[in-house]
């Protein structure tokens, strides 16, 4: 939970910058990857995060721009990466301009769920995480570059002067 507004958006930028790092690897022939049939594609997981940001920071009242509406997923990853960054400049702005720190105890109910809004901001922050994860493995089937987020990936041990983990 958190329980200042600079130490979130300290965290947030670290995290959206690792998040943006693979969006920009994506491609427009990429985003139609799909683990199998019938479960989303690439392009509707990494829209997902987009428009995630709005969804879940409207449920604690922050009123920004940027999308809600994870359906249809647009055709362009140039166009994903560059409305992902808008989100993350427009959420920091509303939390600075919107709350203040003693806002972040305030309790209130996320999809019938008590918590606060400090939690609720490190929830966004997990969601976030748990679906670059998602991201990684469809990148990889797209013969995508994947690059490290808490760690180099395979590709980036070479570039430390080490040797890759054995497979």
């Amino acid at each position: 939970m958190f329980q200042s507004i600079n130490r979130f958006v300290q965290s947030w930028e670290y995290e959206a910058n690792n998040t943006q790092r693979l969006l920009l690897q994506l491609t427009d022939e990429s985003l139609c990857q799909e683990s199998s049939p019938d479960h989303w594609t690439l392009g509707r997981v990494a829209w997902h995060i987009v428009t995630a940001v709005n969804v879940i920071a409207s449920q604690a009242g922050l009123e920004f721009e940027s999308p809600n509406k994870d359906f249809p997923v647009p055709e362009s990853a140039t166009y994903i990466a560059d409305t992902y960054q808008q989100a993350c400049s427009a959420l920091v702005e509303s939390i600075r301009t919107q709350w203040t720190d003693d806002d972040l105890s305030e309790k209130l109910d996320f999809f019938g769920q008590k918590m606060s809004r400090g939690t609720l901001l490190l929830f966004l922050i997990q969601h976030q995480i748990h679906h670059r994860g998602q991201m990684t493995v469809l990148m990889r089937q797209a013969g995508l570059k994947v690059p490290g987020v808490f760690g180099p990936s395979k590709e980036e041990w070479s570039h430390l002067g080490m040797e890759a983990p054995r497979m």
